[in-house]
């Protein structure tokens, strides 16, 4: 009996145990689950934040351009018109929103304005955002306290004292710099309710995935109380939903690495659509060498991600009109590691990050950031290395216009063996006569091109 009862105590003390490591962990998951929570929600919400200023930016830009573009632009020149037509000032109050337009001049002189027009014809210092809207032809937005003492005409009718800001660039015909600037002064109100809507939405879903996985660990934990086997039984299953919850987790990584690469798109309006260019093109490459299927899905991520390492170079580079100076190119030249390192955390990318660390060697050594040549490059990333460079050849790029694609053609010929590995142009070519239209910057006709 007394061996017996040592069993028992035994047994109970083992189930004891486990039962409050269960419970230890249940506790420690839910620091886990409250934090990564936390996380998640702050970014999205300053995600939707800031799309939300964006797509009301865009949208109200695009509307007062075309109300008051027509009567202001002519020869691509703003002019003061003091005395517009009053269809004009109707067609800006159909947006409700709209407060106050001003429209300026690069000299800092005010063409136009909706109200106040005494203003019109003075000349001011363009500082803060609207000198930086002139200076680098992008537009801005923000929501926040009006400043009464510059904006007295607008701080009236706005009960809140609050506004949505929004300065955008008055363009040129050809796009390529600003010859004036839109100050837009609206109602925060439709803006602000629609962030404040989503927010609740994203914190509830946020909350309703915390409780119902919070519950279903603290059922497990009670289950286990009974005995040890189904304590053991509930280990098993409490591992399957781990794995579940770490495939779940992997691939929110994976789409949050996805909206960063997006962003880095975004920067530079030149290379919108690159990364996506750049992977289909490397993909087909791949195939046409036979690369095994596993190495497939690192050029997709090699291919995809390439650029991943700009979101660390600053706009003034990145979208510089014309050659960059040494230490511009040096900025640059950091982007191969800089993404490497970023992709570098995430386990489902691994195979990628050699692809993105050497996509910039040279096959004559001349590359970076490791100038490693020949066989040293790993042949995957020859494959994005030739895949990007041919995308940026035939696009359109702040230092030049788009090659022909028989132009590019050429000069993929002419470096192949010093720049491009051998193999990889030979492969390149098989793949553009097999689907040439994968390699086609855009939708038109393809042009053949001769290996």
């Amino acid at each position: 009996m007394s061996s017996r009862l040592r069993t028992g105590a035994s047994r109970g003390w083992a189930v004891h145990r486990s039962v409050t490591l269960l419970r230890v962990f249940l506790l420690a998951s839910a620091v886990i689950l409250v934090s990564g929570g936390l996380m998640l929600g702050s970014v999205l919400t300053t995600a939707l934040r800031g799309q939300a200023l964006e797509d009301a930016r865009q949208s109200m830009a695009q509307y007062v351009d075309g109300v008051l573009r027509p009567e202001l632009v002519r020869q691509d020149e703003v002019h003061i018109s003091p005395h517009l037509p009053t269809q004009i000032r109707k067609q800006l109050r159909r947006q409700p929103d709209i407060v106050s337009v001003k429209v300026w001049r690069p000299d800092g002189l005010l063409v136009w304005t909706n109200r106040a027009p005494s203003r019109i014809g003075r000349r001011f210092t363009l500082e803060g955002e609207l000198g930086e809207t002139i200076g680098d032809n992008r537009a801005h937005a923000s929501i926040g306290p009006l400043n009464e003492e510059e904006n007295a005409a607008e701080a009236d009718a706005l009960s809140s004292r609050r506004a949505f800001e929004v300065y955008a660039p008055v363009e040129s015909d050809d796009g390529t710099h600003a010859i004036g600037v839109y100050e837009i002064y609206a109602s925060p109100k439709h803006v602000e309710g629609f962030i404040a809507s989503r927010k609740r939405v994203i914190w509830l879903a946020i909350l309703a995935v915390f409780f119902t996985l919070y519950g279903a660990l603290a059922l497990l934990v009670r289950s286990a109380s009974s005995t040890l086997r189904r304590q053991q039984r509930s280990l098993q299953e409490r591992s399957r939903e781990l794995m579940d919850s770490y495939r779940r987790l992997e691939e929110s990584s994976l789409e949050a690495i996805e909206s960063l690469n997006a962003t880095v798109d975004a920067k530079d309006p030149y290379t919108a659509g690159h990364s996506a260019r750049v992977q289909r093109i490397a993909v087909a490459v791949a195939e046409e060498l036979g690369v095994p299927s596993p190495r497939l899905d690192a050029v997709r991520f090699g291919g995809l991600f390439h650029d991943i390492g700009k979101i660390a170079v600053p706009d003034s580079v990145l979208t510089k009109q014309g050659a960059l100076d040494e230490d511009e190119f040096a900025i640059v030249k950091r982007h191969p590691a800089d993404g490497a390192e970023i992709v570098s955390h995430f386990s489902r990318l691994s195979e990628a990050v050699p692809l993105i660390r050497h996509h910039h060697e040279r096959w004559d050594g001349a590359g970076y950031p490791d100038r490693l040549a020949g066989d040293e490059i790993p042949l995957e990333a020859c494959v994005v290395g030739l895949a990007d460079a041919w995308d940026a050849m035939t696009t359109d790029r702040p230092y030049r216009g788009a090659l022909s694609m028989e132009q590019a053609a050429a000069e993929v010929h002419r470096c192949r063996g010093t720049q491009f590995s051998p193999a990889v142009v030979d492969a390149f070519f098989a793949a553009f006569r097999r689907r040439p239209a994968l390699f086609e910057p855009d939708d038109e006709f393809p042009i053949a091109v001769s290996a």
